[in-house]
């Protein structure tokens, strides 16, 4: 891969993976964080420049700040925009300061760059399946039930699932500032819940804590009939190069595993490596049970006739049609998962 390339948000758990890669394949790597004091964060990159001299260069750069990525985008021919918050729901106080303000004007800074860079020919944008559909339930209202790249999220706000609606929001916008020139051209990736090993022991993702809680055996006594629709790490990672490669590639491209799995299904594959198997759930919560008491544990009522039992296909087709994405087993994800969360948990008792 003979090109110079920008990845934003460059410390993040998959920004890194994506530079790991881009670096294995010969490319020439800037690469932006917000600051480069921040030692824990910015190691495994620096790890990386010192792995591939010459090939990684980092930049400070700030989504808020206009002008801030012109210096970094500069003689790259493309721009993987990966940056953007994420936090849990239960950590958002503020989503339109917190989440929204920071996706939208991140993408318009670094898009007005794009546009101003002539080198750049091609973007690849991070989005989410999150910015498809918000609540579990609205799958119902698709063809099939099936989740597919022709749908927009409507039922998320500011107030309700700030982070999906702050990528509903830039995503539109970056089809918008697209559209309004013929230089370069846009793609989205837009992968479900991402789990995998993690390059970079300080990352803040919620994708690497949102098991955190079962590993922990907090949930051992059973889970509610929740789900997730689930990617690795690698091949969300694998699929930005290949859309930014195929110049066939075009549109929106859902990174999952082709159906959801439950909780429980998914303590399945963690028992068989946890060290204490016991502290993991094997018993699904009846949802009467769930309703009862799930408003001691913060779930709504409306959250819960939303979300429970509600399961559903994802149709990831062209990821591996267009893209030549091949999923690997699903047992290997949770595998590399939990070694990567407990090695970050030895990290931090050091």
């Amino acid at each position: 891969m003979q090109e110079t390339v920008l990845v934003t948000g460059g410390s993040g758990f998959v920004a890194s993976h994506l530079i790991l890669q881009l670096l294995e394949a010969d490319a020439t790597v800037h690469a932006t964080v917000r600051s480069m004091r921040n030692s824990d964060k910015v190691k495994p990159l620096t790890d990386m420049q010192a792995r591939f001299p010459g090939k990684l260069k980092l930049f400070e750069a700030d989504l808020l700040r206009s002008g801030s990525f012109d210096s970094a985008m500069a003689g790259c021919s493309i721009v993987f925009h990966v940056a953007s918050p994420f936090k849990l729901p239960e950590k958002i106080k503020d989503g339109q300061r917190e989440m929204v303000e920071p996706a939208l004007q991140g993408t318009r800074n670094v898009l007005d760059s794009v546009n101003r860079v002539e080198s750049v020919r091609r973007v690849v944008m991070t989005s989410t399946i999150g910015a498809i559909f918000g609540d579990y339930i609205d799958v119902r209202s698709m063809r099939n039930n099936t989740v597919a790249e022709e749908y927009f999220n409507t039922s998320s706000n500011v107030h309700n699932n700030p982070y999906h609606y702050s990528k509903v929001v830039a995503e539109k916008e970056a089809w918008k500032i697209n559209s309004e020139q013929s230089r370069w051209s846009l793609v989205t990736i837009n992968p479900g819940m991402i789990l995998g090993p993690s390059l970079t022991p300080a990352s803040e993702s919620g994708s690497l804590f949102l098991l955190d809680e079962m590993f922990k055996g907090y949930f051992f006594y059973g889970m509610p009939d929740l789900s997730l629709a689930c990617v690795d790490v690698r091949e969300v990672a694998k699929a930005h190069i290949r859309a930014a490669l195929n110049l066939d590639a075009k549109g929106r491209y859902i990174l999952s595993e082709d159906r959801t799995r439950t909780f429980l299904e998914i303590a399945g594959y963690a028992r068989r490596f946890h060290p204490k198997p016991f502290l993991l759930p094997s018993w699904q919560i009846p949802n009467l049970v769930v309703r009862i008491i799930g408003p001691l544990f913060g779930l709504t009522q409306e959250y819960m006739t939303n979300h429970l039992g509600i399961r559903f296909a994802l149709d990831n087709a062209r990821s591996r049609k267009e893209l030549g994405i091949v999923y690997r087993p699903f047992e290997q994800t949770m595998a590399d998962h939990y070694c990567g969360w407990a090695e970050q948990r030895r990290a931090k008792a050091a």
